[in-house]
């Protein structure tokens, strides 16, 4: 069967929550998405001085998220690859497994004013729509020249893996922030501790 519309979603996932698990099914219907593949950065070009857990851990977690939901697939390249991650090698390699797809590229809104700054842009600008994600209390900015990209709707929820793992390592509980299965995987492997 071809794959017509595809939906990209990275980003360290160090934990992944709930806010996460809400984009993707959000995305994979508002966009009528026939698969949504979630990316894994080895590390993040905007934050290199902060290296993510290990991908064992993470892969575990991203697992546990979404084993329940239909049309989604982890892809590891970007940990196997290694150092910092950039959207437009993910992309091509995307394209080249699917060269009939239309490719959709899920961002964090606070993302849209830098794209024209993002490693080869031009050619990313071409590749890809983006999609971005809103987040609590800021106002949508417009997309770049050159960028074709929208919203998606409703309403975004405050969680961030940073305030997860400062809960963990307090040895708070997080069971209010992430899907149950996550839960139970973090308590299992004592990370972030």
């Amino acid at each position: 069967m071809a794959l017509g519309r595809i939906g990209l979603f990275g980003g360290t996932f160090d934990p992944v929550h709930s806010a996460h698990v809400m984009v993707v099914r959000k995305a994979l219907d508002e966009l009528k998405l026939d698969k949504l593949i979630i990316i894994p950065a080895a590390c993040s070009p905007f934050k290199p001085e902060n290296p993510p857990s290990t991908k064992e851990v993470r892969l575990a977690l991203l697992n546990a998220a979404f084993d329940s939901v239909d049309g989604c697939e982890i892809d590891l390249q970007e940990v196997e690859r290694g150092g910092p991650s950039y959207a437009i090698d993910t992309v091509r390699s995307v394209a080249r497994r699917f060269p009939e797809a239309e490719l959709f590229y899920l961002i964090g809104a606070d993302h849209v004013p830098t794209l024209d700054l993002w490693r080869e842009a031009d050619e990313l600008a071409k590749l890809v729509t983006f999609i971005a994600v809103p987040r609590l209390g800021e106002p949508k900015a417009e997309f770049p020249e050159l960028f074709s990209g929208k919203y998606l709707e409703g309403e975004p929820i405050d969680i961030s893996s940073s305030e997860i793992r400062s809960l963990l390592k307090q040895r708070k509980s997080v069971g209010h922030l992430v899907p149950q299965a996550v839960d139970e995987k973090l308590i299992k492997l004592q990370v972030y501790q």
